[in-house]
């Protein structure tokens, strides 16, 4: 483990019974970090839901459907859902979970023109 730089983020621990989020791309990571710079308290209110129960459907984390529904990665097919980090807004996550992971694949910082 490399050495701690002064003044380092710590970052959170999670619960055993919690996921995991990973990035699938470097796109899906620069939505993130928009996302996070102009929602930040509904993107932390995100992190949390998908931390804790990304497979819950709700009217703002559903599964997608259609041809959109499925994603292979791997040689397994995966439920691709898609989550609304808030109710009237525009932005979209894609991702699906693998075992413990909640993978982002997609993060759209405006409605995805493919659920048009």
């Amino acid at each position: 483990m490399a050495a701690a730089k002064k003044g380092e983020l710590v970052p959170r621990p999670p619960k055993k019974i919690e996921y995991e989020i990973r990035f699938a791309t470097p796109g899906a990571r620069k939505g993130w970090q928009d996302l996070v710079a102009t929602i930040r308290n509904p993107m932390a209110d995100t992190w949390d839901f998908l931390t804790r129960t990304p497979q819950s459907t709700t009217p703002t984390n559903y599964p997608l459907r259609g041809e959109l529904g499925t994603i292979s990665r791997g040689g397994t097919t995966h439920m691709r859902w898609q989550h609304k980090p808030t109710a009237k807004g525009t932005a979209r996550i894609w991702f699906y979970v693998h075992e413990r992971t909640v993978v982002l694949e997609q993060v759209h910082t405006s409605h995805p023109n493919e659920t048009k």
